[in-house]
């Protein structure tokens, strides 16, 4: 089991979605928090509402897009003790046609929601090593299993992360490593990024950001490698062993390519 309580837990992209409500439930059940994100108006609410309560929280600036950054704030971080729990949180969607994207859009998507995985491990996980304990857990999406029309950056980039996991949990395991690593792999919920996503078919209902926090907590604190919700999303795996154009077909039943319909997204 991986213990919330006095586990001193980093979570990035902490200021509004899954990564503000990961943050006030891992509180309440303990963690010491240290909370990044690019929003200093966001994580200065959340850090008030942690203290009302009596918990310790730290916030700190960080542009997930810049990798010196991230290694600055990473050994400001470090100067306070160990990491035990690593939650890399933070990611952006376009919701644009693969043609509408520009060159920096591109390059944004795979900068937060995949590169600054490496970097964040790699600042981390040395510590973690020494001491023979810790937790990395990569918040990717059922995008990352999926791919799908309006999504071609952030389900390759989600694909990139999903892959992360699933290597570096092989890597840990041939060290003979405590280190553990959960990825998660939700599909759309409400927490604003997909905002305008409605409903395609009745196995695949928009999420509720809390219950998914609550699983995300549940399966970190019992070591589970991977979690998918809803459970629908399991299928994905199987009907991946199909041909390409069944596949295809059940995923245009479904309406896989029409889940951005509707998009509008948030700042």
């Amino acid at each position: 089991m991986t213990s919330i309580s006095g586990s001193r837990i980093l979570i990035t992209g902490a200021a509004s979605g899954f990564g503000k409500s990961m943050a006030l439930q891992m509180s309440k059940r303990g963690g010491k928090m240290v909370l990044w994100d690019i929003n200093k108006e966001g994580l200065t609410s959340i850090k008030n509402q942690i203290e009302s309560q009596g918990n310790q929280v730290e916030i700190m600036i960080c542009d997930l897009r810049n990798r010196e950054e991230i290694n600055n704030c990473a050994t400001e971080v470090l100067r306070s003790g160990s990491i035990d729990i690593l939650v890399n949180n933070a990611g952006v969607v376009s919701g644009k046609n693969f043609l509408e994207l520009t060159q920096e859009q591109v390059e944004k998507t795979f900068q937060i929601n995949t590169l600054a995985h490496f970097w964040t491990v790699q600042s981390f996980l040395p510590t973690m090593l020494e001491q023979n304990k810790g937790h990395v857990v990569t918040i990717a999406s059922s995008a990352g299993l999926v791919g799908t029309s309006k999504l071609v950056d952030y389900c390759s980039s989600k694909f990139a992360a999903v892959g992360f996991d699933e290597a570096l949990r092989a890597e840990l395991r041939g060290m003979n490593s405590k280190v553990r690593t959960t990825v998660i792999c939700p599909y759309v919920a409400n927490t604003g990024m997909f905002e305008g996503v409605k409903k395609r078919f009745f196995l695949l209902p928009v999420l509720k950001q809390e219950k998914v926090v609550h699983k995300i907590i549940k399966s970190i604190q019992k070591n589970r490698r991977r979690l998918l919700t809803p459970r629908f999303i399991y299928a994905a795996l199987i009907c991946k062993l199909l041909p390409v154009w069944l596949y295809d077909w059940i995923g245009d039943i479904l309406g896989v390519n029409k889940t951005m319909d509707g998009f509008v997204g948030r700042d």
